[in-house]
């Protein structure tokens, strides 16, 4: 079932990584280009489009902005204000609306871009490396446009206190999100409908985080990402879409598990995992996962990062943010076409 790359892949002069990712990959294609970072693609329903979050050069907004590809033109538009920081951009179902979290009501946004960019100089003058903690910030809300851009923006939470990294049920009836708005300390998952009205919640681990849910593709369960049984140690979870049966997927507390996301089959999962470091840091691979058995294979090889993978609707392609790219240190969407792993 593995198709064989090319024999020029699997040549003397290529790395070994990239021999050993040749049974599961093939079909290299970089997907973004001249952004100062770029990263968590998503696919429209057709898989003509994906939309995704990247920083501009020289547009005085040092934050992540929501933009859309076309993936055969490769042109892209910005369907985000250009205001604040924004981040989890999602197709709906019907493909005509995409939502996305945006912080750009904050009244203070452009102070915020201004001292992260004195931060950054600050940076490169000590030559220290900060150590990446997401921000939950607090005007952090999920917004909905047209796909196209021809629509206004429509606020979908008003909750005080950080609302984002939502995605749509297969149905395209219901969004599932994360939350703290219970308080500062418990992010949570809820569900609401996709207009935002009749919020519920989903999770009861308070204290910790949970997010990055996503919905099975026949909508039953949600799969998800927490770090409830150690800070800052995110480990897998699924849950059924009524609150029942949730359960670790992973419980290796020494290392970090996160990004998962469904195969078209609602028993597989690809996700992003580090068992291991390079120069001193953790080494992110992607890894397939059989949510049932436990049973799962590695995919990515690179020593570098390779992190926040989806599939295309069809199954046939992986998409995901990786710092290979160019051999630059910056991160870049890679397409790949992936094979059956059974």
């Amino acid at each position: 079932m593995l198709a064989l790359l090319p024999a020029l892949l699997l040549s003397a002069d290529v790395p070994p990584w990239q021999k050993e990712e040749s049974p599961h990959l093939k079909n290299v294609k970089q997907l973004t280009h001249d952004f100062v970072r770029a990263g968590e693609g998503y696919f429209s329903p057709n898989a003509t489009q994906i939309v995704f979050q990247a920083e501009e050069k020289e547009t005085g907004n040092p934050f992540y902005q929501i933009y859309v590809m076309d993936l055969k033109t490769k042109r892209t538009r910005r369907l985000s204000p250009g205001v604040g920081k924004t981040t989890c951009s999602y197709f709906s179902t019907d493909g005509k609306k995409i939502i996305f979290a945006s912080s750009h009501l904050d009244p203070d946004a452009k102070k915020k871009q201004a001292a992260e960019y004195e931060q950054r100089k600050d940076d490169e003058r000590t030559g220290i490396r900060r150590r990446y903690r997401w921000d939950f910030d607090v005007y952090m809300d999920i917004f909905e446009t047209s796909a196209d851009g021809s629509g206004k923006l429509r606020r979908l939470t008003k909750a005080k206190g950080y609302d984002a990294e939502g995605s749509f049920s297969p149905d395209g009836k219901q969004i599932v999100f994360c939350s703290n708005r219970s308080g500062e300390k418990n992010l949570e998952l809820y569900i609401m409908d996709a207009d935002g009205k009749n919020v519920r919640k989903l999770t009861n681990a308070s204290g910790c985080y949970n997010g990055g849910p996503f919905f099975s593709p026949d909508g039953k369960r949600v799969v998800f990402r927490s770090d409830r049984k150690k800070p800052d140690h995110l480990q897998l979870y699924v849950i059924d879409a009524d609150g029942k049966n949730e359960r670790a997927l992973t419980d290796d507390l020494n290392w970090v598990q996160w990004g998962p996301y469904w195969y078209k089959d609602s028993k597989h999962i690809i996700y992003a995992g580090a068992d291991h470091s390079v120069v001193g840091r953790p080494n992110y691979d992607l890894y397939w996962m059989n949510v049932d058995t436990g049973k799962k294979v590695r995919i990515t090889f690179y020593p570098g990062a390779d992190v926040l993978p989806v599939f295309s609707p069809d199954g046939t392609k992986v998409m995901w943010t990786s710092t290979r790219a160019d051999g630059r240190n910056t991160a870049d969407l890679a397409r790949r076409a992936s094979e059956e792993h059974g």
